[in-house]
């Protein structure tokens, strides 16, 4: 089901990937208060990692589309960077956002499973 859903956003790949970066900066280094708590101490880990899962799907998706090799490791890898920089910006640019390592973990973690998805999902299909 959702390998049918990547398949039809071939066309909309990259304006997807670029809107969802876009978004997630924005979310990252902007004041937009409180979030809708989960009820649990560590609220803002789940979003992160939820995040960065959803978002090593989506760069995976677009390198797929135009073929490159290694495609889930390239994704995993800018993925991985790129929530390193936001979390540094973070630090560097805002007054009421810090760097904090249990963030990148969480990112970190978001990108794994995701890549450890993909990679199922690439076994299955191979049989």
């Amino acid at each position: 089901m959702i390998t049918k859903l990547l398949l039809a956003l071939k066309k909309w790949a990259l304006p997807i990937v670029i809107a969802y970066a876009i978004a997630l900066t924005i979310g990252s280094l902007v004041h937009i208060g409180s979030i809708p708590s989960l009820g649990f101490s560590f609220d803002d880990k789940i979003y992160h990692f939820l995040a960065y899962f959803v978002f090593t799907i989506l760069v995976f998706n677009y390198f797929n589309t135009k073929q490159i090799h290694h495609a889930i490791l390239i994704s995993a890898c800018i993925v991985v960077v790129y929530g390193i920089i936001i979390e540094v910006l973070q630090n560097m640019i805002t007054s009421y956002r810090t760097l904090d390592v249990y963030d990148v973990v969480a990112n970190v973690l978001g990108v794994v499973f995701a890549t450890l998805g993909l990679k199922f999902r690439n076994k299955l299909k191979l049989k």
